[in-house]
């Protein structure tokens, strides 16, 4: 197969139907993205929706025929601006493993109607059930409708042989109901160094292997996802010329441009990453442009400043938009649970308005600085660590314990007038998101967690040392009442 001849297409079609109010009207009202920024981007789903999502749900309706796409200088495929990532699914019940196939379709139609044609997944996500789902959806469009994109996911010793790795690869093809991939990456390289590496792709064979299926046009586009070790990246790229990557997807956000490693010091800033690409003529893929979530759900400070700078538009568009305006950016990946993330994304890609350099100097100097100084727990909620044998959910502990800190929430002054309402607050919260038996007080540090964490969070320590804050909490005087 010749890979430029991949006749992909556009799909259009008409709105929904007139607003009943202009969208400036709305936004200025209820806040651009108001259901998003504070119901959906959550992650929670309400019981009852508040009027703030009816209301977005009726009158924000993105336009079709208006996304942006980009080329890719080794391809030539037209890819639209927003990817989107099959790593966090809809459920049908509270259940978020039982998984809701009519949702999932319903929403890949809309996001195919609205021009997106790239959608990314994996053999492990949601469970090992992502690509069975994924490959459910596409398969009832057009195969030139579509790019998908999966991985190698080959983490665990018994799945690095190469038959256990070759047989990872079609059995991918298979979820998907496909028989190429557009996409095709080596997972997270970086993780565990060149020792990690070495073991998943090169002492088995599997990266020969790999070429040579893009080669016989089973693979379109052969690249890497990267989190880590700098010295493995920088490694693959010194060997550009030899293995042709057709792109790399990096971690890129306006708070990972100067600061991942501040946050983390085993991250790398998106600043050297891309550049490294730009060197090459490498396309990016884009991940995490809202850190798991975090950059949707900013201190009400931050949230406040940046809908006055823009009352039209989201928390979460900033983000978004900063993610799509360098021009090596192939797509950015969103993963949109809910159909209020996917509209409020498209609002921000059909057309991309890109960041000015004041604007973009603005989230650089000015928020993500600010951001930093929060001193959160850098957790994107990507659940790779995921799951734990002694059953702790690791990212709800991290998301509950984030939130309050963002909120300004969370319990550590007893002499404060408002400790024990936010100590009760905090400790309702986080029984209701986490059951007793699965939060961190059940942490025996077996480190099982720690070498599959994207963003090299020492886990355990972490666990423990909010067992510790939680103990404390709930060893204070029960004499004492909120307010």
């Amino acid at each position: 197969m010749n890979k430029n001849n991949h006749p992909h297409t556009s799909p259009t079609g008409e709105n929904a139907g007139p607003e009943s109010h202009s969208r400036r009207q709305f936004l200025k009202i209820f806040g651009a993205g108001a259901a998003t920024t504070a119901v959906a981007l959550t992650g929670c789903t309400p019981k009852k929706e508040t009027a703030a999502v009816e209301e977005y749900r009726r009158q924000v309706e993105p336009p079709t025929g208006q996304m942006t796409y980009r080329t890719s200088p080794t391809s030539g495929d037209r890819v639209s601006l927003l990817g989107y990532g099959m790593m966090r699914l809809p459920s049908k019940t509270e259940n978020k493993d039982d998984y809701d196939q009519e949702m999932i379709n319903r929403q890949v139609d809309y996001a195919i109607e609205h021009g997106v044609n790239y959608f990314d997944t994996s053999p492990v996500y949601c469970q090992g059930k992502s690509e069975y789902h994924t490959g459910i959806a596409l398969h009832r469009h057009k195969r030139s409708e579509y790019f998908v994109a999966t991985k190698l996911s080959n983490f665990h010793p018994d799945s690095q042989t190469r038959e256990a790795s070759i047989a990872m690869y079609r059995q991918s093809m298979k979820n998907l109901q496909v028989d190429y991939i557009d996409y095709y990456l080596l997972h997270s390289i970086g993780g565990g160094g060149m020792e990690a590496f070495s073991a998943r792709y090169i002492n088995n064979g599997m990266l020969d292997f790999l070429i040579a299926e893009r080669a016989a046009g089973r693979i379109r586009n052969l690249g890497f996802s990267y989190h880590g070790d700098i010295a493995v990246f920088d490694h693959l790229l010194s060997l550009h010329d030899r293995y042709r990557w057709d792109f790399v997807q990096i971690e890129l956000n306006y708070l990972d441009w100067d600061y991942a490693n501040e946050i983390n010091d085993r991250n790398t800033d998106a600043r050297y990453l891309y550049a490294e690409l730009q060197k090459r003529g490498i396309p990016a893929v884009i991940m995490e442009p809202l850190l798991g979530g975090r950059l949707a759900n900013l201190p009400q400070y931050l949230a406040t400043e940046l809908k006055q700078r823009d009352p039209e538009r989201s928390v979460a568009s900033w983000a978004f938009r900063y993610a799509g305006t360098p021009e090596g950016v192939l797509t950015v990946l969103s993963g949109m649970t809910y159909m209020e993330h996917l509209k409020d994304n498209l609002l921000s890609y059909c057309p991309l308005k890109p960041l000015t350099a004041e604007e973009q100097e603005y989230l650089h100097a000015d928020v993500a600085r600010r951001i930093v100084g929060l001193e959160n727990i850098p957790c994107n909620d990507c659940k790779y660590c995921m799951p734990c044998p002694y059953g702790i959910d690791i990212p709800a502990i991290f998301v509950h314990y984030n939130k309050c800190k963002n909120e300004g929430t969370l319990p550590t002054d007893p002499t404060a007038a408002d400790y024990w309402r936010m100590r009760h607050r905090y400790l309702i919260g986080l029984d209701r998101s986490v059951p007793r038996l699965r939060q961190a007080s059940h942490c025996i540090g077996c480190g099982q967690c720690e070498p599959h964490c994207p963003q090299n969070i020492r886990i355990p320590h972490e666990l423990h040392k909010i067992d510790a804050f939680v103990e404390q909490l709930r060893r204070s005087s029960p004499h004492d009442k909120p307010q």
